[in-house]
């Protein structure tokens, strides 16, 4: 395995539309070894998700999560979402209820910004054996598919902020920010 270089804001890669992966490809040696260097570089910078146009490749795949785990067909814990492996995912909105929270990106180092996301997604996809998967997540599992597919469409967080007046430099938010989302969640 090996630690990748993961692409900065301003890389046209960021905001290139990734394309398919063809299925009969997915267990290729070229595709799982990409895989598994996306996890290990995504542990490494300490991230929850890892797109591939991230690490420069142009192909709908990325992976996420917190912890290994037998099953992910439900992930609505935000503590210990899985790790999953999506290609080729198809994202649907459960219609309703949106939550906003802050955000930040590995593409993006040090900043962070609050976002509005669906609070809850039912995901299509193939698994990293090419098998085809339904998963259903809310929480920060829905939040970090939605932000890691907006990857493989070229769309970076800040875009879908609706405005950039809390974008703010990790230092500032830890001096300002962060104790008033911890008084927020207790």
């Amino acid at each position: 395995m090996a630690i990748l270089k993961v692409a900065r804001l301003g890389h046209p890669v960021l905001r290139t539309k990734a394309q398919p992966v063809p299925v009969a490809d997915i267990k290729s040696a070229p595709i799982q070894q990409l895989i598994d260097d996306m996890f290990e570089t995504m542990h490494e910078y300490q991230g929850i998700g890892l797109a591939a146009p991230q690490v420069h490749v142009g192909l709908r795949i990325f992976v996420a999560g917190l912890r290994p785990a037998p099953s992910a067909d439900e992930m609505d814990d935000d503590h210990e979402m899985p790790l999953i492996t999506l290609v080729n995912p198809e994202i649907a909105l459960v219609p309703g209820a949106t939550e906003e929270a802050w955000e930040g990106c590995l593409s993006i180092p040090d900043m962070r910004g609050r976002v509005p996301r669906a609070a809850s997604v039912n995901v299509r996809a193939y698994d990293r054996h090419g098998k085809r998967i339904d998963i259903s997540a809310k929480g920060l599992p829905a939040r970090v598919i939605q932000h890691e597919n907006d990857h493989l469409d070229g769309v970076l967080f800040f875009d879908r902020m609706p405005t950039l007046a809390t974008l703010t430099y990790m230092d500032e938010y830890q001096r300002f920010w962060a104790k008033s989302d911890k008084d927020e969640d207790e």
